[in-house]
Order: C-alpha cells, then sequence, then structure tokens
C-alpha cells in the first residue's frame, strides 16, 4: 500500500478540497495522512478514512509563523515513512521538496491558487519577493503538479515550464436534484479575505431588497464588519463566521442567489475558479459572478451567472436585483445549473485524480 503525505497551513476542519481529495485516494486503497495546523480555537476533527495531523506553533502570522511551521512539518515528515510527498501550495513547498530529496520519494505540487499573485502578497513588493523566490526556486523540480483551472495552468507552464493537470475543485454530486423554492437570502460563502470585493458589495446591499449572509471568516472579516456597521447594514448583513461543511451545505441549498466577486488586482483572482461557484451550481442556486475567464468558458457552456466586469457597487446591486426582479431569467439559469451539476462534480473529478497518482507511481 502505497502511502502518502499532504501538508496544509489551516487546521483541516474545513478544507473540503483535501477531504475529498483525501477520502478518494483512501477508498483507492492509498494510505493517506494530511497534516495542518493546530490553532488555538480549533475543534475536534471528525473521524476520516485517512489519517489526520495537527502540528502546534507558538507563532501565528508573518514571517516568524511561516518559518516555524515550515521548521515543524521538516522534522514530522523526517522520521514518518512515505512513497510520496504532497505540498498543497507554496506555504508548505519547501519541506516537502527537502523531504523528498532526503527520502528520495515522488514529489507533487497541488497549487489551489497562483499563490504569488494574490492581493495580500502581490501588493506588498518585500514579501512578493520572498515568496516570488521560493516559487522560481521549487516549481520547476516538481514534475507531477495539478491545479484548478486551466488559466493557472497555462500560467505555470509560461512560467516554469511545468505541465499542470487540471483537478478541479467541485463538490460531490448528489441524486436528488435541488429544488426551485429558494430563501429570499444573497449568501456568500468562503473566505472573508482581501480581494473578494467586500469594499463595494457590502455597500451595493443598500439598494438590494434582500439579507446578505456571509458564511466564512478571513483576514478581512474586521473590515468587513466594520463596513457593515459604517453603511448601517449591521441587520441586512449577517456574519455566521466559519461552519461545518454541513451547515454550510443547508445555506447553499436555501439561499436566492449566490456571490463570487474577486477584484482584478492579481493573477490569482483572474484566473482563479472557486469551489464556491461550483457548490452555487450544485445546489441550484444562481449568481453573480466576475467575468474573468475561466467564469467565462463554464458560463458559455452553461449559462448559470450574470457575469460582471465591472465591480462598482451600482453595477452589483443591479446585477443582483435583475435575478431578484426577473424570475423567468432567473428559472433558466436555475435550469442550467441542474445540467451543469452533471458535468462538473467531484465523481467527475475524482476519476482524473486517481489517474494522476496512478502516473506517479507508475
Amino acid at each position: 500500500m502505497k502511502k502518502i503525505y499532504f501538508t496544509v497551513t489551516n487546521d483541516l476542519s474545513f478544507d473540503q478540497r483535501m477531504h475529498r481529495i483525501c477520502n478518494s485516494l483512501a477508498n483507492a486503497g492509498y494510505s493517506v495522512c494530511l497534516i495542518g495546523r493546530r490553532k488555538p480555537g480549533s475543534i475536534a476533527l471528525e473521524q476520516k478514512k485517512y489519517e489526520q495531523r495537527r502540528l502546534p506553533c507558538l507563532f501565528t502570522r508573518g514571517p516568524l509563523y511561516y518559518a516555524e511551521y515550515n521548521l515543524r512539518v521538516f522534522f514530522y515528515l523526517l522520521f514518518k515513512k512515505m512513497d510520496a510527498i504532497c505540498a498543497i501550495d507554496l506555504d508548505t513547498i519547501l519541506p516537502v521538496l527537502l523531504i523528498s530529496r532526503i527520502k528520495n520519494v515522488r514529489r507533487v505540487y497541488d497549487a489551489h491558487e497562483l499563490f504569488c499573485e494574490m492581493k495580500e502578497v502581490v501588493t506588498r513588493p518585500a514579501i512578493y519577493r520572498s515568496w516570488k523566490s521560493i516559487e522560481k526556486y521549487s516549481v520547476p523540480k516538481f514534475i507531477f503538479a495539478y491545479t484548478v483551472s486551466e488559466p493557472i495552468a497555462g500560467e505555470f507552464f509560461r512560467m516554469y515550464g511545468v505541465r499542470f493537470e487540471l483537478i478541479r475543485n467541485v463538490p460531490l454530486f448528489e441524486d436528488a436534484p435541488p429544488g426551485q423554492k429558494k430563501e429570499s437570502y444573497i449568501l456568500y460563502q468562503g473566505a472573508v479575505n482581501e480581494g473578494r470585493s467586500f469594499e463595494t458589495l457590502i455597500p451595493a446591499m443598500k439598494a438590494v431588497n434582500a439579507p446578505l449572509i456571509v458564511c466564512g471568516d478571513g483576514n478581512y472579516m474586521e473590515q468587513a464588519v466594520a463596513l457593515a456597521r459604517i453603511n448601517s447594514l449591521e441587520e441586512k448583513i449577517i456574519f455566521k463566521g466559519m461552519l461545518s461543511p454541513n451547515e454550510l451545505k443547508n445555506y447553499t441549498l436555501d439561499a436566492r442567489i449566490g456571490i463570487t466577486l474577486f477584484e482584478n488586482n492579481g493573477l490569482s483572482n483572474y484566473y482563479s475558479l472557486a469551489n464556491r461557484f461550483f457548490d452555487y451550481v450544485q445546489a441550484g442556486v444562481p449568481q453573480v459572478c466576475v467575468d474573468y475567464p475561466a467564469y467565462q468558458q463554464i458560463n458559455s457552456e452553461f449559462n448559470v451567472a450574470i457575469l460582471i466586469s465591472d465591480l462598482s457597487p451600482g453595477s452589483i446591486s443591479a446585477a443582483l436585483n435583475k435575478l431578484l426582479e426577473n424570475p423567468g431569467q432567473y428559472l433558466a439559469l436555475h435550469s442550467a445549473c441542474l445540467k451543469a451539476r452533471k458535468i462538473y462534480n467531484w465523481q467527475e473529478e475524482e476519476k482524473k485524480l486517481l489517474a494522476f497518482y496512478r502516473q506517479v507511481f507508475s
């Protein structure tokens, strides 16, 4: 039985992509261990078909945190037996590269995004230079790699000549189709981070006759809550924080409209293909979404969203109101979601994942 280790920087509790990947590989007969970080407020982990390990850290953010966590990952893995090791994004790539060399095992890179092109990195020159030097040194040394969108794969090949397989971040398909009856609220689910357009989404809600529910947390949470207060929208915008996957799924199924917005301030956002986009599709929920390449491609095949390129409050509110006030268009998008969910689901992507790892070990 082949042993595979995966390394992430989150606390494992809410990482649905990694749980899907690890579960699929465990069901296929691999021995899998997912390594993450133990945070002060981490909830108890659910029992899975694979091993889960959390590593404690004294530091919680900044360069000292990343240095400490990478060292802890390195020394934890140094004494483990394995056949392959996979780094999830750039922030754990160095210990994975070093361990794979020391132990002479296969190494894999799973890029959820263009890490150096995230707003919180690309807008800070010193931080950008540090991460970019790590990327330039490490990524070309991985011959096995995959990512979530074709534009991201193309950008990595352009920069480093490494071919990335495409394994999208999509939910499981469930036979029972979601019904048309939806609650009146608009839903944003995912990280409440810089670059997610909260600066314009929140004031846009003044002109929309529906509440906004925000499910998630992140580095922009305090600012988002403050913006709601400044705009006198405390009762109209409800921040739920982090929810369990089952709780989040129920909110998604009941939502009237979904939100997928990213500022175009870095290629990571512009080339993104967010999991929430597919979560809304799987739930039969029409959405307002950015008009970026990966979303354009899918929406040209299945018209599941209103795409907007202008992220001003007026443009966002107009698109939301268009869905709220036009039942015919809403029903057309809902019907398109029901068709698209049969194509874009984890049962289909899982086939590519298992084929990829068969190639790794061939």
